[in-house]
């Protein structure tokens, strides 16, 4: 129903990336074109369509949600270059195509991640649009801290101090809830506030953000067990292979589904005092369960 819709919005955080990213030509060249292979190589754009569709659900206007929409998706993939490195999860293949440090090589790599992150930071400084300069700051705010040592970054910590661990539920829900969660629940909460919603408006958004966010953590950790590499884009079977702490592994597979969709469930229930206004989180936060990559 609201595919058409969405495929326009993600569209426009496409265009958008190309005209924030620096010109592959402008020196350094080799830096700006390794950038831009890893954020324009594809994605499904969840985090910026969150951002987009919480300005409007918050009665803004999407357009003025489309830089920080650009700015969390640099900062994911700045995440995801660092991801593959050796020193970490070290992935061969990212969508299909070689990761950023098996074209450029691991210290371009690692500098373009440093880069998409100050871009992103850039570009929440210097593409703010009129009379939104208080509400743009808010919503950098949510993203640093999103990404700091309390959230996404630490959340890879506890991931890694985990490996090869025995460690219960809790302990899991908290490494989900900022490794992947805490961009997530920022990139709703961005929207929301650059929108100007209203303290109920901005609760509900919360919460779809951190079911949300648990929920696309869960079918993450399935999809490295049940998907197709070829249409998953990289090897399955990796966080068995590293011993990393998983949904499947703690609870089993079953299990995992049924917690997926309780999470979805949650997201789609917080949604509910904003009737009609939240139907197309709805349905984005639907796609998250019958996902394949």
């Amino acid at each position: 129903m609201f595919q058409p819709e969405l495929q326009v919005y993600k569209d426009k955080i496409e265009e958008g990336l190309d005209t924030y990213l620096p010109s592959p030509s402008a020196p350094p060249a080799l830096l700006h074109e390794a950038m831009r292979y890893s954020v324009c190589g594809g994605g499904k754009r969840l985090r910026g369509l969150l951002t987009l569709l919480a300005c409007t659900v918050a009665g803004g206007e999407w357009r003025n949600a489309l830089p920080a929409a650009c700015a969390i998706e640099m900062i994911h993939a700045y995440s995801l270059i660092h991801d593959d490195l050796p020193c970490m999860d070290d992935d061969d293949l990212r969508r299909g195509k070689p990761t950023n440090h098996r074209v450029y090589g691991e210290a371009m790599a690692l500098l373009a991640g440093d880069a998409l992150l100050t871009q992103g930071i850039k570009i929440m400084i210097n593409s703010i649009p009129a009379g939104l300069e208080c509400e743009y700051h808010q919503a950098l705010a949510e993203l640093v801290t999103a990404s700091s040592s309390q959230g996404m970054i630490g959340g890879q910590v506890l991931d890694l101090a985990a490996e090869g661990k025995s460690i219960n539920l809790n302990e899991l829900k908290a490494i989900h809830r900022w490794k992947t969660g805490a961009l997530i629940r920022a990139a709703i909460r961005m929207g929301g506030m650059i929108g100007r919603g209203e303290s109920r408006v901005m609760q509900a958004l919360t919460t779809y953000g951190e079911a949300l966010g648990l929920a696309f953590q869960i079918t993450d950790d399935l999809l490295d067990i049940e998907a197709d590499p070829a249409v998953l884009g990289k090897k399955t079977g990796r966080d068995l292979e590293k011993k990393k702490a998983t949904y499947p592994g703690l609870v089993g597979v079953e299990e995992a589904h049924r917690l997926a969709k309780a999470e979805i469930n949650r997201a789609c229930q917080a949604l509910v005092p904003l009737a009609e206004r939240g139907a197309i989180l709805v349905a984005l936060a639907q796609t998250v369960l019958d996902r394949n990559h």
